[in-house]
């Protein structure tokens, strides 16, 4: 069954921290914003496109802080295009702008499209990567840039997935951008170890987001999906957005370099239930 709403129980655990959320206008990146204003975070709600569903994340994540007790904070949304190195050059002045200062960065923004291996569009394929995989890598230089100028660390969390290691025929930009989300996570991780800087990553399994809206609308076919999740069910973007949480706290102070898999078991090679090879 789904988790229930912990929202009232939860730590105040990022009191005081500024974050930027990639992508936060729908789905994961909605739900990662909203979980870091809950515990105390003021976030930079980062959307390209039209403005309303980073609104709605912008108003929830008030509503949020408010809810919380942590007054008015000065969450704010920047449109930027995470693909474009002068875009992000952009965003990265306009939050140390007006904060003065970044202590985490969620690489959230990121896509996929479906299409046979043999007939992927090359145009196609070259903008998954340069959001899902580039994108990450843009908005990584501009934060541990500052990181470093500062002082004293900072954090950089990015969405993964599962097909960081589980290949995903018909999605091969995307696979190779999370493959790709690994080695950057790592990289980082051991090159920014020793000033104070953790890098980590997420790995979502099947979650209930709008990336996924080809079957999570459809009974038949999130049956099908449901069946080979050794837990039983489809997770939420909350539940996602809590290991998000954790990994920007002190709670996560000695962890980098690693992929925490939230993904009800997929990761576990769930076709070996059964004894069927021995």
């Amino acid at each position: 069954m789904p988790q229930s709403d912990h929202s009232t129980s939860f730590p105040s655990r990022l009191v005081g921290q500024y974050a930027l959320v990639t992508g936060a206008s729908q789905g994961i990146g909605r739900a990662v914003a909203i979980r870091l204003a809950q515990e105390g975070a003021t976030v930079a709600i980062n959307y390209l496109g039209s403005p309303e569903g980073a609104e709605e994340t912008l108003a929830l994540a008030r509503t949020a802080s408010a809810g919380r007790g942590h007054g008015e904070i000065d969450h704010i949304m920047v449109k930027a295009d995470v693909a474009s190195e002068q875009d992000v050059g952009a965003m990265f002045e306009t939050i140390l702008s007006r904060w003065k200062r970044l202590d985490c960065l969620v690489n959230n923004a990121g896509f996929q499209r479906e299409s046979p291996s043999e007939a992927l569009d090359i145009e196609t394929y070259r903008r998954i990567i340069d959001v899902n995989l580039n994108g990450a890598v843009l908005c990584a230089q501009q934060a541990l840039a500052h990181f470093v100028a500062r002082g004293g660390g900072g954090s950089i969390i990015n969405c993964s997935s599962v097909h960081q290691i589980i290949p995903k025929p018909g999605y091969l930009a995307y696979s190779i951008s999370k493959g790709g989300m690994a080695n950057l996570t790592r990289t980082l991780a051991l090159e920014f170890a020793g000033r104070g800087i953790r890098v980590n990553a997420v790995g979502p399994g099947a979650i209930d987001t709008p990336i996924n809206a080809a079957w999570t609308g459809d009974p038949q076919k999130r049956g099908v999906v449901t069946s080979h999740i050794p837990m039983g069910r489809v997770g939420t973007p909350e539940e996602i957005a809590a290991v998000f949480a954790f990994l920007a706290s002190d709670d996560a102070s000695y962890i980098t370099g690693q992929t925490l898999y939230a993904c009800g078991g997929l990761t576990l090679f769930p076709e070996f239930r059964d004894n069927w090879a021995s």
